[in-house]
């Protein structure tokens, strides 16, 4: 330590010692004050509901999208999986859900705002979500002047983002359900076209089953997988370089499917048979083998589904807090004791070195 240092020492010594009594009833003073308005500020409490977001079945989708062969990359790439948790975070922050509750809890009056905005503002302010990064629950609190309300308020959280969850296809299982289920409908819509226009070409139930099915089912599994090569090329290119190995894969594994299916179709004009019963029979068994194919592997979402069993699991209902969460009257004391204590000490300092240069 220098001389300078130590004289400053000593000055502040000499300063504030001989005033300790009345730095100590200033703390005091400070200290119940602070206590004081600590009294005068509204109480606050904390309710907290913990629940358990819906797994994902992982292992049954990648044996179900396996199974699709060339329709996999379709449905992979439509079915793009974020963690169950985080989605439904995003989903307690929503507007939809903030507005929802404003307007069945009447918080516009409680928080005394004039426009909804505000209001879904405050709600957002007092509600904190956290996902726990060991266990994967969700932590919901929710602050309010009033115990019982935000006990109210957080289950009604959950009670929203159970209805809202029912109606959107959040989970991996729901997912490929939607889109199995939208691809089984507009296939079985042109099943039934394509059967209609079989019909009308005066063939009848005897003659189809009379038709060899090895050649007929080669046909449609080909035509299938050309499809699906076509929708994931298209894919590809919409995302990737025009020479990106996927792409240029995806090319020639087209470019070979359709030239199998070119020598079918000329082996079948060879037969002599009608022209216009080869086209709509070899249709008809086309959207016959893709509505098989959908229906299959909607049962299969369906039956995940159910196995995921309910969407939120609640582990603990928010329970109205028997004490408040702040303010902590003993802490905003001491703050203000010791804030004010130094400003104190600092006077005196500003004061005796005032008086030293007069």
């Amino acid at each position: 330590m220098d001389q300078q240092e130590h004289q400053g020492l000593s000055a502040v010594t000499a300063t504030l010692l001989p005033a300790w009594r009345r730095i100590g009833a200033t703390f005091g003073v400070l200290f119940l004050l602070g206590y004081g308005v600590a009294w005068t500020l509204p109480p606050v409490y904390t309710a907290r509901t913990v629940f358990i977001p819906p797994q994902s079945q992982n292992s049954n989708a990648a044996l179900a999208l396996g199974s699709l062969g060339a329709l996999a990359g379709i449905a992979g790439g439509n079915l793009q999986v974020r963690t169950p948790g985080d989605q439904y975070l995003a989903m307690l922050e929503s507007t939809t859900v903030v507005d929802t509750l404003v307007k069945q809890l009447d918080l516009q009056t409680v928080y005394k705002s004039e426009l909804l905005s505000d209001a879904r503002k405050q709600l957002r302010k007092n509600t904190n979500a956290v996902l726990g990064k060991r266990d994967g629950l969700i932590y919901l609190d929710v602050e309010d002047s009033d115990a019982a309300r935000a006990a109210k308020i957080a289950n009604a959280y959950v009670a929203e983002l159970q209805r809202l969850s029912a109606t959107l296809a959040v989970t991996e299982a729901q997912q490929r359900r939607v889109f199995f289920e939208r691809q089984l409908q507009q296939t079985k819509e042109r099943l039934t076209e394509a059967q209609q226009k079989l019909e009308r070409s005066g063939v009848s139930s005897g003659v189809l089953r009379a038709e060899p099915k090895s050649s007929a089912e080669a046909y449609a599994r080909i035509a299938a997988e050309v499809t699906a090569t076509e929708v994931k090329l298209g894919a590809y290119r919409s995302k990737l370089q025009p020479n990106a190995p996927e792409v240029r894969a995806a090319q020639a594994e087209l470019a070979a499917l359709k030239n199998e299916l070119t020598k079918i179709e000329q082996a079948k004009a060879n037969e002599g048979a009608p022209n216009d019963y080869i086209g709509r029979y070899r249709e008809f068994k086309y959207q016959e083998a893709l509505f098989e194919l959908y229906a299959r592997q909607y049962e299969a979402a369906k039956l995940d589904e159910s196995r995921e069993g309910s969407l939120i699991q609640v582990i603990d209902l928010a329970q109205a807090p028997d004490r408040r969460s702040r303010p902590v009257r003993l802490l905003i004391a001491g703050v203000a004791a010791i804030v004010g204590t130094c400003v104190y000490c600092a006077f005196l300092m500003f004061s005796r070195r005032r008086r030293s240069l007069s």
